[in-house]
């Protein structure tokens, strides 16, 4: 009854749009209030900011958040779409699938979906639709790239999933590379789709010199791609000092693209505290309700419960994914992570399922949330930076979320797909 009532105080903080880090802990520090007291609530409050945030391995997190601000700031991410959009020129719904591919591109060292989806509107959806593309192709192709970076390596929302669930944090951003690009080719197809029915006009060519320079404009990101990730991969480094070489090297091209002044550093450092400190206050309000809930002891007994359904446990997993799919609808995914993971999760692991595949399935899941209504933070940010009606970009979103479906059934169907590449590592 305890677990109910603190679970619907959350929910009234959240739509009373209290931030959703200090609804946690708010709801977390009630509900240890009514089952252990106060002197109880307070001296666990007196541990928990510590011990949840002091942990090496969130270290990673501003280190790629950083590395983001830095290639961002360096203009290095201003090419992509346009060397994109030479490549598959002839390609029917080329600049479209350009627009996918540059999202790919952001998202290799980037794992911010919502900076990715606004780079995205202002450097490809005013080309498309000039073009002749369909406003709704033209927004729901950015609005639904901009969510690769949730799952393509770094991505915060595998990291912190990782921190959550307490599984390796180099194999779980190892394992989101597969489904990552899986779902980059499928979002290509379905922008294929749509300009064959006349969403998109026809292809435009491009000389092979053309083609050289545009190879030549992804140089830079897909080196510093590859230098972050196969440092993981290879085991040269762990997942946080891969970040901080990642970061060194954005550094890096800050001064060779001639962008390494005070203001643009100063500006990379303020945003990462500021992205960093709203990621670590949630992380201490996660521990905080994840010690209300151990407290309650409702994780066993839910356990418990469901081990007595007389039901294949496929159908309990999809029962799951379910819930997690209506919660994308609602609530941002990192909260979603915090609240839910310490519940279902041992609950899956119960079951017989491997705790790495759970997270990426839990994030592609939250990807689709990304682009649909009521919340869909990237439709509203590629309607703003783009000024095309919110409508439209849910309404362009439609055939995308499909495609991501799709992408979810295989991945929850094979999960091989995911798993392989950190089996590799360990081999």
């Amino acid at each position: 009854m305890i677990v109910l009532v603190i679970t619907l105080l959350l929910l009234a903080l959240i739509l009373l749009r209290v931030p959703v880090a200090f609804a946690i802990l708010v709801a977390g520090l009630v509900g240890m209030v009514a089952i252990d007291g106060f002197s109880a609530a307070f001296a666990v409050l007196q541990v928990i900011p510590m011990s949840a945030s002091g942990k090496f391995s969130l270290s990673a997190i501003p280190l790629f958040i950083l590395m983001a601000h830095f290639v961002l700031a360096s203009g290095a991410l201003t090419s992509l779409f346009e060397s994109a959009r030479v490549l598959v020129g002839r390609v029917r719904g080329g600049t479209g699938i350009a627009a996918v591919l540059a999202g790919a591109g952001f998202a290799s060292v980037s794992g911010s979906s919502t900076a990715s989806a606004a780079t995205l509107a202002h450097t490809s959806t005013g080309e498309m639709i000039r073009q002749g593309y369909s406003p709704r192709l033209a927004t729901g192709a950015v609005a639904s790239a901009g969510t690769l970076a949730a799952m393509i390596p770094p991505s915060i929302l595998l990291i912190f999933y990782a921190i959550t669930a307490e599984t390796s944090v180099g194999q779980t951003l190892l394992a989101g590379l597969v489904p990552g690009l899986l779902m980059a080719a499928t979002l290509c197809a379905v922008v294929y789709i749509l300009a064959l029915r006349g969403q998109a006009p026809a292809a435009d060519g491009s000389t092979m010199r053309e083609k050289a320079r545009a190879l030549a404009g992804l140089l830079p990101v897909g080196v510093l791609f590859v230098l972050v990730v196969g440092a993981v991969f290879f085991g040269i480094t762990t997942a946080t000092e891969a970040a901080a070489v990642g970061a060194l090297g954005a550094l890096g091209l800050m001064v060779v693209y001639r962008k390494a002044t005070w203001k643009n550093i100063r500006e990379s450092l303020v945003g990462t505290v500021t992205s960093s400190a709203m990621i670590m206050v949630i992380i201490v309000g996660a521990h905080v309700f994840g010690h209300f809930l151990a407290e309650s002891r409702v994780t066993p007994a839910v356990v418990e419960a469901v081990g007595e359904w007389q039901v294949p446990s496929v159908l309990i997993m999809l029962g799951v994914v379910f819930v997690y799919l209506i919660l994308g609808f609602f609530m941002d995914q990192m909260a979603i992570i915090a609240l839910t993971v310490p519940v279902t999760l041992p609950l899956v692991e119960a079951l017989g399922y491997d705790p790495i595949w759970f997270g990426i399935v839990v994030i592609l899941v939250a990807e689709v949330g990304l682009v649909t209504p009521p919340l869909g933070l990237n439709a509203f940010v590629t309607a703003r930076a783009s000024r095309i009606p919110l409508e439209t970009v849910f309404l362009g979103a439609v055939p995308f979320i499909i495609g991501m479906l799709v992408v979810v059934a295989l991945i929850f169907s094979f999960p091989q797909l995911a798993l392989f590449v950190p089996e590799m590592m360990n081999g």
